[in-house]
């Protein structure tokens, strides 16, 4: 099987109704990014931090996969896929998805603030983590998330992963946010890559074939145009 490389990014969760922070209306406009996503805001008020997470977690959990998820599982049948994600919900996992690297880390887990960092999963019986709230060595959890500022612990591994592509992939991604965007340097020069997004960016490499659309009716173009492969 060919190994296909998938990066997606806000883009392909909006149709499922999960806010975004870039477009309007997002979450950007509501919370001040330094507030809430920053090792400085945790230290300044980790009870607003940790209201706001609690809040997109209860928003995940009414969400549900879009056609654009089911279609990049679907596809597990014809392609070595791997998803690299930006994105924190667990859509692609929930539609079939067997094997996704989340680089920005995952909602539905929290990690200790002690040194070993330990991570466990939320329990989505009772999602909300509050102060006080600590893991079995007694220091208090917070999201297990990659925040402004902190390094990316996953990247490398999506470097390699690019590296040997033979097709990438990029949906509903502005690839405006590093060290993610620059994973578009890591494919050769003769593998061919597909953009889907309703907004064109500028300066892609040659090999990039836009589809012009949205995650779920992008990805239906795509699988055609995988078939003439």
């Amino acid at each position: 099987m060919k190994k296909l490389v998938v990066l997606t990014g806000a883009g392909m969760s909006a149709e499922s109704g999960i806010s975004t922070f870039r477009d309007s209306g997002g979450l950007w406009e509501k919370y001040r990014i330094e507030d809430v996503a920053t090792p400085e805001g945790w230290h300044i008020n980790p009870d607003l931090v940790l209201d706001f997470y609690n809040q997109r977690r209860k928003q995940l959990l009414d969400a549900k996969p879009n056609a654009g998820h089911y279609a990049l599982a679907e596809l597990e049948k014809s392609f070595d896929i791997q998803i690299i994600t930006q994105n924190v919900d667990n859509l692609h996992e929930r539609a079939g998805s067997s094997k996704v690297l989340h680089l920005h880390g995952e909602l539905m887990k929290v990690r200790s603030t002690g040194a070993g960092h330990e991570v466990f999963d939320v329990d989505i019986n009772y999602p909300d983590v509050n102060l006080g709230d600590n893991c079995p060595k007694g220091f208090q959890l917070r999201p297990h998330i990659v925040w402004f500022g902190e390094a990316v612990p996953e990247i490398e591994r999506a470097e390699v992963l690019v590296e040997n592509a033979d097709i990438f992939v990029v949906i509903g991604t502005s690839l405006q946010v590093y060290p993610a965007a620059g994973l578009m340097h890591n494919v050769k020069t003769d593998v061919p890559i597909y953009l889907i997004d309703p907004h064109v960016m500028p300066n892609l490499p040659k090999q990039v074939t836009i589809i012009q659309k949205g995650a779920s009716e992008g990805m239906k173009e795509l699988i055609l145009k995988l078939s003439e492969i």
